[in-house]
């Protein structure tokens, strides 16, 4: 029997690669294959570079707020075109947990690391970089990765800003750097929020990055500032762009300084990794999240690998630490088998993750051996 085993993190828990090799221990290793998976956002980058047998190369960054963190990038083997590509997540330059939350700060806090990390790409001539955005700090709009990248921000008296994002209102021209030649960007990303309004940045992911309730108006007028300097230099008005305003306006700046394209992270994974590929050579398929619920529908791997699956013809379960139980997620696979029930059992399965997944994938063997072709 061909088991395909394609987890994704289950979140502060285990990693991908650590619950697929809990899931692995519980089977015949001769049956086995390993590809976890991810959908953009945490565990995009290792997943892919793991799966496509690439490297990690580490990039000493600023971090959001300044402090010297090591981020990175999975460089792949060269495809049939003999293009690189890099893999990497602005997380790990930017990311919501480089940041103690009695430390927030979304006035200071700054993607500048993640103009660093395509500036070295570009150094070691990289032709692609994938770049998963989930998980920001930052609401700069992406203003600090383009200082990272050579932009020159001008007072009204012509001298030169250094503190941006924190005195980005304060800027009256932007310079770019024209020497820049960047790899082509495409990224990762679940969310097609606007950069500005009701279903902006600012007031649908601001409050969980410490935007304070009565900063909100000036938070979105220091965003709308600095798109209204972007459309004056590159003379295109990105605000309205569908994911603009993911990774607290990361994904504007990408769009529009970089010419990047805004992929659906699962699909994105989904071609990197070959997943329909090994889907099709599988007999049964396992997958797995921290979490089943109506989320979990909305673009996230687990509910991603079930469709594939369906669609092949091939049976596929889900071991999540826990579940919503609701009918319409839960009928996406063959069987859920959560880990845990009841806060009792959670408390219990997180004291232990890998041990609690390894049995309950070995308890549920029997029920699994009943789809062997």
């Amino acid at each position: 029997m061909r088991i395909l085993l394609s987890p994704a993190a289950y979140k502060a828990t285990l990693s991908a690669p650590e619950a697929a090799a809990a899931m692995a221990a519980a089977l015949p290793r001769d049956e086995v294959r390993i590809l976890p998976v991810a959908d953009g956002g945490e565990g995009t980058a290792e997943a892919i570079g793991r799966a496509r047998g690439g490297h990690w190369v580490p990039v000493p960054v600023h971090g959001p707020l300044g402090a010297p963190v090591e981020a990175g990038y999975w460089v792949l083997p060269p495809d049939r075109g003999a293009r690189i590509t890099a893999v990497t997540e602005m997380r790990c330059a930017a990311g919501f947990d480089l940041v103690p939350e009695g430390e927030r700060d979304p006035w200071a806090a700054s993607t500048y690391g993640v103009g660093q990390l395509l500036l070295a790409a570009r150094t070691a001539e990289v032709d692609r970089l994938l770049i998963g955005i989930g998980g920001s700090a930052t609401n700069d709009g992406g203003s600090g990765m383009a200082k990272a990248l050579g932009y020159r921000f001008l007072d009204t008296a012509g001298r030169d800003i250094e503190e941006i994002p924190a005195r980005l209102g304060e800027v009256a021209e932007l310079f770019p750097d024209l020497a820049l030649d960047l790899p082509e960007v495409s990224v990762a990303c679940d969310v097609d929020n606007p950069l500005l309004g009701p279903s902006g940045a600012t007031r649908v992911f601001g409050p969980q990055k410490g935007v304070a309730p009565e900063s909100i108006e000036a938070q979105e007028a220091r965003l709308a500032h600095w798109a209204d300097l972007v459309a004056s230099e590159t003379g295109e008005d990105c605000r309205d762009t569908p994911g603009s305003g993911a990774a607290g306006g990361l994904g504007f700046g990408l769009i529009a300084l970089c010419g990047a394209e805004l992929t659906p992270g699962f699909e994105l994974v989904v071609g990197a990794l070959g997943l329909v590929e090994a889907i099709a050579q599988a007999d049964l398929v396992i997958t797995g999240e921290g979490r089943l619920d109506a989320s979990t529908g909305m673009g996230k791997a687990p509910a991603g690998v079930a469709r594939l699956a369906r669609a092949a013809g091939v049976p596929v379960v889900a071991f999540p630490g826990s579940s919503s139980g609701e009918p319409a997620i839960e009928g996406e696979f063959d069987a859920v088998f959560p880990l845990a029930r009841t806060p009792e059992e959670v408390r219990s399965a997180m004291a232990d993750p890998h041990a609690t997944l390894e049995l309950k994938v070995a308890e549920a063997r029997g029920r699994m051996e009943g789809w062997r072709p």
